[in-house]
C-alpha cells in the first residue's frame, strides 16, 4: 500500500503536467470551447460511473443545486477555458508553469475574502515573488504590447483566479453541506457539461479525429486521465497521506510541464521562463508555511477542482 501510494502520488503530478501539451495539441484543431466541452465530457464518465457504484448521488442533494452551479463555473468552465485558451497562445511548458500560481491567486482571494486566514510576512513575500513571476513571463513592457504571450498570460491568470475563487466559495457554501467529494465533483462537471452543451458551437468539434495522436490526447490524457481518474486519485492520496502532504502534488505538474515542453517537444523556452517558473516555486512554499498558532485550511476544497 505504501508504494501503490507513492506510485499514486507521482502519477497524478506527471497526468496534470502532460495535460498541456494536449491542449496545445487538441488548440490546433478545434476550438477552446470545445477542447473543454470533451474534456469535460470524458472527464464526467468515470467520475459519474464512480460515484453512482458508490452510492454518493441522491436526489436530495438538488436543493442546493445553486451551489453546484456556481461551482461548475469557477471550479470547471471558466477554470478550464482560461487555461485551455492560455495553452493555445503559449509554450506549453511556459503555461505549465504559469499552473503553479493557483495556490498563490487562491490565498490572495482568501486573504481578502476569509477573516480566519492570517497575514504573515512569508505570504506576502510569497504573493510578491508570485506576481513577479508571473510579470516576468508575460513581459507586459515588452515592444509589442498586444503580443499572444501577454494574452495568453492574462487567460492563465483568469483560469487561476477563477479555480481561487471555487476554493473560497466552497469554504463557505460547499463545505458545510458534508456531501462527498465523489458526489460533489459529479454534480459539479455535470452542470458544467450542460452548460457548455448550450454555449458551444459544435461546427467543426470533428476535426479532432484528423490527428490521431491529438484525439487520444484530448480523450485520454484531457478527459479520461486528466480529469476523471485525476479526481479519483487525488481522493485516494489525501486518504492516506491527508490532505496537507496530499496538495503538495501541486509541485510536480509545472515541473513536468516543462520537461515536456523543452526536451521532448523542442519548445524554445528561455532563461526568463526558467527563473520566473523558480520564482513561482518559491512563492508557493512561502504562501503554504503556516503561522504559529493557526490550523492548516490548504485542503478544504482540493477535492472539488482538478488541477491542469
Amino acid at each position: 500500500m505504501k508504494y501503490l501510494t507513492i506510485t499514486a502520488f507521482w502519477a497524478l503530478g506527471i497526468i496534470w503536467g502532460s495535460n498541456f501539451i494536449y491542449m496545445k495539441m487538441a488548440s490546433e484543431l478545434i476550438t477552446t470551447s470545445q477542447i473543454v466541452l470533451l474534456r469535460v465530457a470524458f472527464g464526467f464518465i468515470p467520475i459519474a460511473i464512480y460515484a453512482y457504484l458508490n452510492g454518493a448521488l441522491k436526489l436530495s442533494h438538488l436543493k442546493h443545486a445553486r451551489h453546484f452551479f456556481v461551482m461548475s463555473l469557477l471550479a470547471t468552465t471558466i477554470y478550464y477555458y482560461g487555461f485551455a485558451k492560455g495553452a493555445s497562445l503559449l509554450l506549453s511548458g511556459v503555461a505549465g508553469a504559469l499552473s503553479g500560481t493557483i495556490p498563490i491567486f487562491a490565498l490572495l482571494l482568501a486573504l481578502i475574502f476569509l477573516a480566519e486566514e492570517p497575514v504573515t510576512k512569508n505570504r506576502i513575500f510569497g504573493l510578491l515573488a508570485g506576481f513577479s513571476g508571473v510579470i516576468l513571463i508575460a513581459q507586459p513592457f515588452s515592444a509589442d504590447m498586444a503580443s499572444t504571450n501577454l494574452e495568453g498570460v492574462m487567460y492563465m491568470v483568469l483560469g487561476s483566479l477563477s479555480i481561487g475563487a471555487s476554493f473560497i466559495y466552497a469554504k463557505k457554501y460547499i463545505i458545510p453541506l458534508q456531501i462527498s467529494a465523489s458526489a460533489l465533483t459529479t454534480y459539479q462537471l455535470g452542470f458544467s457539461l450542460l452548460i457548455l452543451c448550450i454555449i458551444t458551437d459544435f461546427n467543426g468539434i470533428e476535426k479532432i479525429g484528423d490527428d490521431l495522436h491529438a484525439a487520444i490526447g484530448m480523450v485520454l490524457g484531457l478527459g479520461l486521465l486528466g480529469t476523471g481518474l485525476a479526481y479519483l486519485i487525488y481522493y485516494f492520496i489525501i486518504d492516506k497521506l491527508g490532505a496537507v502532504t496530499a496538495s503538495s502534488v501541486t509541485y510536480i505538474p509545472p515541473v513536468v510541464a516543462l520537461i515536456i515542453g523543452s526536451a521532448i517537444v523542442g519548445e524554445d523556452i528561455g532563461a526568463i521562463e526558467y527563473f520566473a517558473t523558480g520564482l513561482i516555486f518559491v512563492a508557493i512554499m512561502l504562501v503554504n508555511k503556516k503561522a504559529k498558532g493557526t490550523t492548516d485550511q490548504s485542503g478544504y476544497a482540493k477535492p472539488l477542482a482538478a488541477k491542469d
